[in-house]
């Protein structure tokens, strides 16, 4: 074919949703030499048989923004591109049982007011005033989403693909994609029809991702992190009684979601569509038995209805209509699973300019924005919305089969589930276990996921309740309150121990790291012998990581990070250093622990060789009971204390040693309370892209005067002279039972002016304490506010700025 497209700046691989919609984008962006391959027809994947609801409803922030952006696109997007669109708007309904699933859906009610969505909380009779043929004894009440309804899948992506066309972007349709290779700094992408040359290249090959990203193993790619799940629904033959209502009210009834018993339940002509995610789920393509096919485009599994029979039953004890209209049609197709039940899309973890728009549970309604933010990250490398809640990165190497399969059971089968703040998931678990592992469980440790690595959430007591039930609540009250609040005693009081696998560690050494770090991070560096944190910014100076740094020479340095931004920073370092600099990671080799408390200094000077008179945020090689070790004088605690890093094969002797010198073990849970008590932030929760460093409070870690021109300086500088959009502050908040989650709305008179970024109720201090972002005229010391806490407003007070808990740190110095 001799027009083929033989070179193009960006080949995007599958013709769905996704893909169609990152195309767009692309071109709507300016780049407009682009080119999406399809194998079949556009939609041939999960899109063409996918139900096509529309919901704006998350309790995730990144991905009720990208949905936001979504169905404001699609309700434009037919007269943009003149082609027509089914698309009902019709509102819908979701059903809550309990007081548990009402401050959920309150709290999603203020995420989506912060947002401009106008989400509002039912009552019985508003359920029954626009549903009238349901049944509500039992419910306790709902949730109305204005913008909810149904878009026909195949019209929005020929849509999309027409406003591709019509910007200059190109489509192939029946020319599959069959491998990759690399050659001069290029992409070559194979076909039937010839290969293209191109920069970027991007997976969007939804239930196929898998196979696409093996193509990229040569090049420092990894198993894509998918699993394909049947998900069932149905189509009713038509009902009378539904027919002659939406004949008298000239609309369809809303769309219902039962998110307790687990199904939607939508109008479909004059008919219902029933589609439950069942329990007793089923995956497939993951057994030698059943094999992918080369190719299953426009194809469907056999019905399996009596996995769905006591959801069928269920939906009709609370609809009866939908018993009288007989199943006239069952669509039993492929949806690709990640192990959270979000997508991917940003860069190829470990592939240069690759990037993933792939594995969409829920591809119609987020495919708007999902476009928009794959264009981002390719075009720009940042996205204007923090995105880590959907960056591949976000999973690293325990992500094997069995993994994948057992949480993309567990998340299909509690898709509507509630995602408590003392509830951990137990699919997929012990992927990663540290060296003190089994004492940690010996001694009464909870255990919690964190990138893989299992740490002791709290540690319970001999008769505590440690059941998955007793944490099924938003409160802060719970099995664990006691003893979280004597291991923060203990903290303050005495000594704590607590151990921390999984810290990402990175040695950078060689001629030029001091000059590359100097221009790599927004701040100055520490002295040999000293430590410091530094923070890296992106181009419009927002917070993209935190790092200690720690100066072992002149041109020698380690950098420490959180566990889950591993392969998140560990890109970002090895994509920086010039040639001579040499990055040798150090995560699996190495544990730590952390010995903090006033006592802290007794339990450790017996076992080591090490001078515990050094300052604050020095550093030593030494031994600490016979082995090994380096120690830092820091506390993420915020009480005099040390970390004490050591290989793997030591560590059990030296927390056994220091258990032994009287420090009692504390988890991550009484760390949370401890860390926010001193203002410290976390990683992707108080610290991320959505803020910039001075709106983050960091100033002091920033040297605007410095002759490196470090990402971000220009807009930092821009910023400093124009006053920042958001301030950083620490509120007391009158919380009652539950603290302030992420993303809780900020109220001054009935406004939303901020929100919280954390929670969590300090023992130190007696109070509930929440870090905020605030309108900066509102983030004067003694500022009344009102936080939204699940739906209860509290009051809140503006703290005088630094930390609560020993403002001049005379403890971390002692």
């Amino acid at each position: 074919m001799s027009d083929f497209p033989t070179t193009a700046r960006v080949v995007v691989i599958g013709g769905g949703v996704v893909g169609a919609s990152t195309l767009y984008h692309l071109a709507k962006g300016g780049w407009t030499d682009s080119v999406l391959l399809e194998k079949n027809e556009l939609t041939a994947g999960s899109t063409w048989h996918a139900a096509g609801n529309c919901p704006s409803f998350s309790t995730s922030w990144a991905v009720m923004n990208m949905q936001r952006y979504s169905l404001d696109l699609y309700s434009r997007l037919e007269a943009e591109v003149d082609y027509p669109m089914n698309y009902h708007v019709t509102g819908s309904i979701r059903l809550g049982h309990s007081k548990e699933r009402m401050q959920e859906f309150a709290r999603a009610r203020a995420m989506g007011r912060h947002q401009g969505l106008s989400l509002e909380m039912m009552d019985l009779k508003d359920i029954k005033d626009r549903y009238p043929f349901i049944e509500t004894h039992d419910l306790a009440g709902g949730l109305w989403d204005p913008a909810d309804g149904d878009i026909d899948p195949a019209q929005l992506t020929q849509a999309l693909a027409k406003g591709a066309r019509m910007a200059g972007a190109r489509i192939e349709r029946f020319c599959p994609a069959t491998g990759v290779s690399r050659e001069n700094g290029e992409w070559i992408v194979h076909t039937p029809k010839g290969d293209i040359r191109c920069e970027k290249v991007v997976n969007a090959a939804g239930y196929y991702a898998q196979r696409v990203g093996e193509w990229f193993k040569p090049f420092g790619g990894r198993t894509v992190p998918m699993v394909a799940m049947s998900h069932q629904y149905f189509l009713t033959e038509e009902i009378p009684a539904l027919k002659k209502w939406t004949a008298e009210q000239g609309h369809k009834v809303p769309l219902l979601r039962d998110v307790d018993s687990s199904y939607y339940l939508r109008q479909d002509k004059n008919g219902l569509n029933l589609g439950p995610y069942e329990r007793n789920c089923r995956a497939h393509w993951v057994t030698p038995d059943d094999p992918m096919p080369e190719d299953f485009s426009f194809q469907l599994y056999p019905d399996d209805l009596e996995r769905l029979e006591w959801y069928i039953e269920d939906a009709v004890a609370r609809v009866p209509i939908l018993g009288e209209g007989g199943v006239n049609r069952v669509i039993n197709g492929p949806i690709p699973y990640a192990p959270d039940g979000l997508p991917l899309i940003g860069p190829m973890p470990g592939v240069e300019n690759a990037f993933e728009a792939c594995v969409f549970t829920f591809g119609i309604t987020q495919g708007g924005g999902a476009g928009k933010v794959a264009a981002e990250w390719i075009m720009h490398g940042e996205t204007e919305w923090d995105m880590w809640a959907t960056d591949p990165r976000r999973y690293t190497d325990y992500t094997d089969a069995d993994y994948c399969l057992a949480k993309a059971k567990e998340v299909y089968g509690h898709e509507y589930a509630m995602h408590f703040p003392h509830h951990e998931w137990p699919a997929g678990r012990d992927k990663k276990r540290g060296p003190n592992d089994a004492k940690v469980r010996e001694l009464g440790g909870v255990m919690g996921a964190y990138n893989g690595w299992e740490r002791a959430n709290w540690f319970a007591k001999p008769g505590d309740d440690t059941s998955e039930e007793a944490t099924q609540t938003w409160n802060r009250a719970g099995p664990w309150e006691p003893r979280i609040r004597e291991e923060c005693e203990a903290v303050r009081d005495g000594c704590g121990v607590l151990d921390l696998p999984g810290f990402s560690r990175f040695w950078v050494s060689g001629a030029g790291a001091d000059d590359w770090l100097r221009g790599f991070v927004a701040g100055g560096l520490p002295k040999v012998g000293r430590m410091n944190l530094v923070y890296v910014a992106d181009s419009r100076g927002r917070t993209l990581t935190e790092l200690s740094c720690i100066r072992l020479a002149e041109d020698s340095f380690v950098l420490i990070t959180a566990a889950s931004a591993q392969w998140h920073d560990g890109e970002m370092i090895r994509g920086s250093v010039p040639e001579g600099v040499t990055v040798n990671e150090t995560t699996t080799e190495r544990s730590a622990l952390i010995v903090t408390g006033p006592k802290s200094r007794d339990v450790l000077g017996p076992l080591t060789d090490g001078d515990l008179s050094l300052p604050w945020l020095s550093h030593q090689h030494c031994t600490v009971a016979g082995k090994k070790a380096f120690l830092i004088r820091v506390s993420f605690a915020g009480e005099l204390g040390w970390e004490v890093h050591a290989a793997n094969e030591d560590m059990p002797a030296i927390y056994g040693a220091i258990l032994d010198a009287g420090a009692k073990p504390f988890g991550m849970y009484a760390l949370n309370s401890l860390r926010i008590e001193k203002g410290y932030r976390a990683w992707k929760g108080d610290l991320s892209t959505d803020y910039s460093l001075l709106e983050a409070g960091l100033d002091r870690f920033v040297k605007l005067d410095k002759p490196q021109d470090f990402p971000g300086k220009a807009a930092l500088l821009n910023e400093k002279q124009q006053g920042s959009a958001k301030c950083f502050a620490m509120l007391i908040v009158d919380a009652g039972e539950a603290d302030a989650p992420y993303m809780s709305s900020v109220l001054h008179e009935g406004e939303v002016v901020g929100e919280t970024t954390s929670g969590a109720w300090g023992y130190r201090v007696g109070a509930s304490v929440a870090l905020a972002m605030l309108r900066p005229d509102l983030a004067e010391p003694g500022t009344e506010l009102e936080v939204d806490i699940y739906g209860t407003r509290r009051r809140a007070v503006v703290q005088p700025e630094g930390p609560l808990w020993d403002p001049q740190n005379e403890r971390l110095r002692a």
